[in-house]
């Protein structure tokens, strides 16, 4: 059904064109436009590399490879053609070829990509992270499924019922179109996802959660150790990893120490330890104020991913700050370690719990 545009006396139809006839190259112009408006064809994705083609045995090269929050790899390929051209089997093959990725080879490819995009100041590791809401690399969950999303101006009757026919056999695949339109001299685009459909689709995704869960609790390698922690004359017992850092962090700013020394001596993390506004803020203010602060940068802020409750935020000297949740593995003892050192006369001690898991 085409688009239709309003207008004082009538409805008309707006004129349907091709990217080729708007002169949009496939790679130059529609790879980078979506590219950095992923959720325009499939929403919840990072995309960590461009172009990537890390194989000794191909010169063949996935469009955009993503990942989504389950840290399942996502192949995106892209058609301006009218039919799709071949693009299932294409993808087929990359789905294959990069199943094995494992989380440092995602970080090496995604530190490759930031660099080649202006962003060489970011630090791949931890981006990653951040966007999956993992305080440290979990190879057994990551990169468990791949899925394929295909994206054209139109598709051809044999690429589409292979798509069905793949879909029925649990591969996750989707087919998105781009109908450009031309209005006047500007190119409006339709999205639409036409297989599966929308209904289906989320039958589908209630499928994967439901494997992801399983897979999950096969697993079972995350360390969930608590700890029990001396703060001067506190005791605090069987706390979890990312609840002991904050209670020495707040104990320290507690003693008159600022929170951005106490920061400084969190080990790699130290950087992104600390999130703070201007003035005396509740959850919803502090929240609101460190978006639009973040947003003002180019980055994003998570408040999941930092103690942000009423409760737990902190305010000192006309600032309120907010402590990062985000402690695992090598981060948790570096950053402990590092305050135990940096203030030996506040006392603090810590040691495995009895109680050693949730």
């Amino acid at each position: 059904m085409p688009i239709f545009e309003l207008t004082s006396d009538k409805i008309r139809p707006l004129r349907p064109t091709t990217f080729a006839q708007m002169e949009l190259r496939e790679r130059d112009d529609l790879q980078r436009l979506l590219r950095e408006s992923i959720d325009v064809v499939a929403p919840g994705l990072l995309v960590i590399a461009e172009e990537f083609g890390d194989w000794d045995e191909s010169r063949r090269r996935i469009d955009l490879l993503a990942i989504d929050r389950d840290a399942n790899l996502v192949v995106i390929e892209l058609k301006r053609t009218e039919d799709g051209g071949y693009m299932d089997l294409q993808a087929i093959r990359y789905a294959a070829m990069v199943s094995t990725m494992t989380f440092d080879k995602a970080v090496n490819a995604f530190s490759r990509y930031l660099a080649s995009t202006g962003r060489a100041d970011l630090d791949a590791a931890t981006e990653l992270l951040e966007f999956l809401d993992w305080a440290e690399p979990d190879e057994d969950a990551f990169g468990q499924g791949v899925q394929i999303v295909l994206v054209s101006a139109n598709f051809h009757p044999e690429l589409t019922t292979a798509a069905l026919w793949l879909g029925k056999q649990g591969v996750d695949i989707r087919c998105v179109r781009l109908q450009p339109y031309d209005m006047g001299g500007k190119v409006l685009v339709d999205v639409q996802q036409i297989i599966p459909l929308p209904e289906a689709a989320e039958y589908q995704v209630q499928l994967r959660e439901k494997a992801r869960k399983e897979r999950e609790a096969r697993s079972g390698g995350a360390d969930h150790t608590r700890y029990d922690i001396t703060l001067g004359d506190r005791r605090f017992e069987a706390e979890p990893k990312r609840r002991a850092v904050y209670l020495t962090f707040r104990y320290l700013a507690e003693q008159g120490i600022p929170p951005e020394i106490i920061a400084s001596h969190c080990g790699p993390r130290s950087r992104r330890a600390l999130v703070s506004v201007e003035g005396e803020a509740d959850r919803e203010e502090f929240i609101r104020l460190a978006v639009e602060a973040r947003a003002a940068e180019g980055r994003r802020f998570d408040p999941k991913r930092y103690f942000c409750d009423d409760a737990d935020l902190m305010t000192r000297e006309g600032r309120t700050y907010a402590f990062s949740n985000q402690w695992g593995g090598d981060d948790w003892i570096a950053a402990m370690t590092g305050l135990k050192e940096a203030f030996p006369e506040k006392a603090i001690e810590f040691s495995p719990s009895r109680e050693t898991t949730r």
